[in-house]
């Protein structure tokens, strides 16, 4: 019952759904020592992902084979490979994306700090809301103001919410994103007015609003220019203390300044699957890879 003095709106707060997704947290595998760990945020949500005999398949055609990954919590993986090579098709698996083309179907296990994401039961829809995702073009809703595209997650749900919540939950999302400042005065003018990259920040805001564990970028910055290129990697590394981040990206400098750890995908020859060559810190990754390939990627010799 509304009581006086309150004003609502309709849509829901961010409370979690129970699921088979929603399971005890187990250990990440591999994580780094207390010496090197920083130290978690207090609103840290993020979640491990173990990958384990992944293949993903269109049809007949297998795009990806026999992934086997261990996705660290707070942390940033670059996934990287020339094109066609399966990496954003494996970026789509990790919230089930790619099961919206038709015939898409996957083989072996992923899961969020132990529940499998493709048991039985699980809600894809549900998968999604844990798992957030940026895509390569910034794509505010343009009928939406700044305002009401970040608070657009939030009304997909049905229970009412104070108005001052939503405030709280809009504006705590555009701080994240480092815009708030920037669109404060303007929230009720169109997200589409914004630049090319303030546009990419009210995305990753809208992302977080609806508080996932994991955000996935796929090449968030390629249509950016090199000012708006760093201020979404200075974000990148803010939003890792609250999430697991993985982005797909074709830029080597980038990987190396914006990822802890990175992946190297690869094919044989085209109309074969590409496979996970490579995967270790991303230090070590550009300085000493173990795997040939690895080396003549990283250092432009091909791709």
């Amino acid at each position: 019952m509304k009581e006086d003095g309150e004003d609502l709106t309709e849509t829901e707060t961010p409370e979690r759904i129970e699921s088979p997704v929603d399971a005890p947290r187990a250990s990440a595998a591999g994580s780094t020592s207390p010496a090197t760990a920083e130290k978690p945020s207090a609103d840290n949500r993020a979640k491990a992902i173990e990958v384990s005999g992944l293949s993903l398949f269109y049809g007949d055609f297998k795009a990806v084979e026999d992934v086997d990954m261990s996705i660290r919590p707070n942390k940033v993986t670059a996934l990287i490979g020339s094109s066609g090579c399966g990496k954003t098709t494996f970026l789509r698996s990790i919230n089930r994306m790619h099961e919206l083309t038709p015939g898409a179907r996957v083989e072996g296990h992923m899961t969020l700090d132990g529940a499998d994401i493709y048991g039985p039961g699980v809600d894809p829809v549900e998968v999604r809301r844990q798992v957030g995702m940026v895509f390569q073009q910034p794509n505010p809703f343009p009928t939406m103001s700044i305002y009401e595209n970040v608070a657009a997650g939030l009304k997909l749900n049905t229970r009412r919410i104070k108005k001052a919540q939503l405030d709280e939950v809009v504006e705590r999302a555009l701080r994240g994103a480092n815009l708030w400042n920037e669109v404060k005065d303007r929230l009720n003018k169109p997200g589409s007015g914004l630049s090319g990259g303030q546009q990419q920040r009210l995305c990753i805001a809208r992302a977080t609003a609806v508080q996932p564990e994991v955000l996935l970028m796929d090449e968030p910055c390629s249509a950016l220019d090199p000012v708006a290129t760093l201020a979404v990697e200075d974000l990148i590394q803010e939003l890792k203390k609250n999430f697991t981040i993985v982005i797909v990206t074709h830029n080597m400098q980038q990987a190396s300044r914006a990822s802890d750890y990175t992946a190297f995908f690869n094919l044989e020859k085209s109309g074969d699957p590409g496979r996970l060559v490579e995967m270790d810190e991303t230090t070590a990754i550009f300085s000493n890879p173990t795997q040939k390939a690895t080396e003549d990627y990283v250092s432009g010799r091909f791709g």
